[in-house]
């Protein structure tokens, strides 16, 4: 297994384990900021083999059944946060590997909160990221329409008041371009506002998987197993490449993953939701901090 990197990069904190790689930052006093960071590092030290351990199960579609009936249960910490943020979604045959950047990001700002107050902290996991706010204190996050060039074109700004604590951003885009994981949707790119980073991080994807025109020929599909032996999402059919769009099949796709979101809003499960579809793009969500998109 790779050796643990932890580097100091300005005032944030690198810390980089095989597949595992984040950027942290804390703001408060100096004191209070490397106990932050002092305590985020001695945790990140299990944390991939904590996942390792466990991986087998964590790569088991949730069972369809009766939630807890016929699916054993995780026993890390970051592993229990990933099942609980994917079994309300047990019925869409995926597995709690959608939530895991998000998670080990909700679970290395836990690590950060342990040592005192903060006025605002955050942990960037490749743009899903869990973040903290004391009383006053903004959290502005970068919108990027397309995974694959992570070009940043506008912000959003989340105040403390506000219920958002996660941000996360899911897209078609494989990772031979650009992308970090495969997706069932054409979507560039859907990012999702929710309680944690955890729960952004699995409506992302399920927001980016119904994205989609199945009727369109020119899309390219593949196996996920051809494309990544190991992949969570085996015989699957996931995007390789989408063709250029008329507006009005953008507008198609697009709204029917806009309807799939107001009904995952609805339950509670995400506050916000931008996607995007070559230049073409529509949000979800009504709080006013939120529903403005400040453009570059």
């Amino acid at each position: 297994m790779d050796a643990i990197q932890i580097t100091r990069v300005g005032d944030n904190l690198h810390l980089n384990h095989g597949p595992i790689d984040l950027l942290l930052h804390a703001q408060g006093e100096a004191r209070q900021v490397q106990a932050a960071y002092d305590q985020a590092s001695a945790c990140f030290g299990s944390t991939l083999g904590d996942l390792v351990q466990e991986l087998p199960l964590l790569r088991q579609e949730l069972s369809i059944a009766t939630p807890g009936a016929d699916q054993a249960a995780p026993i890390g910490h970051i592993a229990r946060q990933m099942f609980d943020a994917c079994m309300p979604y047990h019925e869409a045959r995926l597995s709690p590997m959608a939530a895991v950047a998000g998670a080990v990001a909700d679970s290395m700002l836990a690590a950060m909160k342990q040592t005192g107050q903060l006025q605002r902290a955050w942990v960037n996991n490749g743009g899903d990221i869990a973040f903290s706010l004391a009383q006053g204190q903004q959290f502005c996050c970068g919108v990027v329409p397309e995974v694959s060039t992570s070009r940043i074109m506008g912000s959003l700004t989340i105040s403390a008041q506000d219920p958002v604590r996660g941000v996360a951003t899911s897209g078609w885009a494989t990772q031979d371009q650009g992308g970090r994981s495969f997706s069932l949707g054409i979507a560039d790119a859907v990012t999702v506002l929710a309680n944690n980073a955890a729960g952004a991080d699995v409506a992302a994807t399920m927001i980016a998987n119904q994205v989609d025109l199945p009727e369109h020929p020119d899309i390219g599909r593949a196996k996920a197993s051809e494309l990544a032996p190991d992949s969570d999402l085996r015989e699957r059919l996931v995007t390789t490449g989408v063709p250029r769009l008329s507006e009005q099949q953008c507008q198609k796709a697009l709204e029917r993953g806009a309807s799939y979101a107001r009904k995952l809003k609805s339950r509670g499960l995400l506050h916000f939701a931008i996607l995007f579809l070559q230049n073409n793009f529509i949000t979800v969500g009504s709080e006013k901090s939120l529903r403005e998109v400040a453009w570059r």
